[in-house]
């Protein structure tokens, strides 16, 4: 085996950056937030997944502090909705740079329901969706000390909704659902298909 290798700091050399690429596939965080205006936003965020289960809690990073990371800071809760196949070109509608104040909801043909829990909107279209509240927003440092131009935000999940649609004998059926994935470069992917493994028990 042969490995194509370099550093960071001389460059990877190839016609892309294949670290988003490596580091996948990775949940969609397709989130919806509230301004302080009332106005809704709703963005979708490659760099999202979960951090425990006891609590849940999810996090997303955004590059650059944008309306979101705002939003979030100033109501103090967010909604993390499923991005599924059937709804690929609705929340790749929502990526496109909106000026403050409009609604992506709007723009994509979403509708916006009622949270039970927490200020911010769930897409009603979506086949599950998650309503947090925030714990904090952390601004990463590198190693020579300067601060990244990304923010993390993690939230406690406080109320689950899921379609009974993709619910099989009680289980989330990621199959029935189909989620969006996020790759490298312009790629996605959907999952379709499952395998199962059990932990083995120590030699």
């Amino acid at each position: 085996m042969t490995h194509y290798s370099y550093t960071i700091a001389e460059g990877h050399g190839l016609p892309h950056n294949p670290f988003k690429a490596i580091v996948a596939p990775r949940p969609v965080g397709w989130i919806s937030t509230v301004g302080q205006d009332g106005a809704f936003n709703l963005a979708p965020y490659s760099f999202f997944n979960a951090v425990c289960d006891t609590p849940p809690m999810v996090l997303f990073s955004s590059s650059g502090f944008k309306d979101t990371v705002a939003n979030v800071e100033a109501s103090g809760d967010f909604v993390f909705n499923l991005a599924t196949e059937d709804l690929k070109d609705a929340m790749n509608r929502t990526s496109a740079p909106y000026a403050h104040g409009v609604s992506e909801f709007d723009k994509a043909g979403l509708t916006p329901v009622a949270s039970d829990l927490v200020a911010a909107p769930r897409v009603g279209e979506a086949k599950a969706a998650f309503e947090c509240r925030h714990l904090q927003t952390i601004r990463p440092v590198g190693l020579d000390g300067t601060p990244a131009d990304s923010w993390i935000v993690l939230g406690q999940v406080v109320a689950v909704h899921i379609d009974r649609s993709v619910l099989v004998d009680g289980l989330f059926d990621v199959t029935l659902a189909r989620p969006l994935s996020r790759l490298g470069y312009m790629d996605y992917a959907v999952v379709d298909s499952v395998f199962q493994m059990a932990r083995p028990a120590a030699d």
